[in-house]
């Protein structure tokens, strides 16, 4: 991986004031920045948002992505270009999807020795729909897509014959009584090593991709009316996940049995899926929890910064008056 000239040292100011709820002074900021040699450094982020308002994760100009708001808070930060950033993300969430554990990764020709105050300043940037939650130091070898050991979803439904309200942008509302026991049996049937091409739809960005994906659980969890699905899997393909939902819905309502999944999974081919159901369940009920990554690849380097979690204020002088 190239990495261009040490660039100047960055700015976290806009009219001298730092973009958090914490003033502090450019020579104090200064001194968080080393300026490298030529090698590159590293950086994790683990991500959160609501998908509700935004075309998915994957960068463009408009409308709206995940990636396209962190890159630029990123570039207005570190003063550097999108080609020397190189952020990349761990998975492409849709449009209206939503994340607790997204994972990217970006570069730097400098170093730095603290990073509080870039973790401040970047939540300060972006909108409330979206914050950066952790930002680590990351081994060469880290990235954030091929490391990737396995990935967690979870897909919620929340069924009852009215929608909390509260849950409306966060769960699938399913008036139907679903049968929760059948769900189980038939997301049993997805667990191992299978060609998932019957439940994958088409994307010209796929180009050929592997269908033989491992899952190693895929479990249906009830809370009252809300129904949580989470499938850990060693990758999914294009709306693999939404397409093994809508099936389990089906199955749910007790229009289908469980043994249709085998019979699916055995043809590869989408039409098939498509006879029992014609369209993946809504986007907005799915969320990916957490990526996975091989051991040896989450290592922090030598001399790193203290990994940021984030700042915890507390109130060091009273500043009421005794009476």
């Amino acid at each position: 991986m190239g990495c261009a000239k040490p660039a100047l040292p960055p700015s976290l100011f806009t009219n001298g004031s730092l973009l958090s709820s914490h003033n502090t002074t450019i020579t104090k900021l200064n001194s968080l920045v080393k300026v490298s040699d030529p090698g590159c450094y590293k950086w994790r982020l683990v991500i959160a948002y609501d998908g509700t308002k935004f075309a998915g994760w994957q960068y463009q100009e408009s409308p709206p992505t995940v990636q396209s708001l962190l890159e630029k808070a990123l570039i207005h930060i570190t003063k550097l270009g999108r080609k020397e950033l190189l952020l990349v993300g761990a998975g492409r969430t849709d449009a209206g999807v939503h994340a607790w554990g997204q994972v990217a990764h970006f570069v730097t020709p400098f170093n730095y020795t603290s990073l509080d105050s870039i973790h401040a300043a970047l939540n300060g940037l972006l909108p409330q729909d979206i914050r950066v939650r952790e930002i680590s130091a990351a081994v060469p070898e880290f990235h954030a897509r091929f490391s990737c050991r396995s990935k967690v979803y979870r897909y919620q439904i929340y069924n009852d014959t009215f929608m909390d309200p509260f849950q409306r942008h966060l769960a699938y509302h399913c008036a139907y009584k679903l049968n929760v026991d059948k769900m189980r049996e038939a997301a049993n049937l997805f667990i191992g090593k299978h060609d998932f091409s019957a439940f994958a739809n088409a994307t010209r960005e796929d180009g050929v991709p592997d269908p033989l994906k491992t899952i190693s659980r895929f479990d249906v969890i009830q809370m009252e009316s809300l129904l949580q699905l989470e499938v850990e899997g060693s990758g999914f393909l294009y709306r693999q996940v939404r397409n093994m939902v809508a099936l389990l819905v089906q199955i749910g309502k007790e229009a289908l049995d469980s043994d249709i999944v085998p019979m699916i999974l055995e043809t590869k081919d989408r039409r098939e899926l498509a006879k029992y159901t014609s369209l993946p369940s809504p986007p907005h009920g799915l969320c990916l929890v957490s990526v996975k990554y091989k051991e040896d690849h989450l290592q922090l380097p030598l001399g790193c910064p203290v990994t940021s979690f984030g700042r915890h204020y507390t109130i060091t002088k009273c500043k009421l008056p005794f009476y």
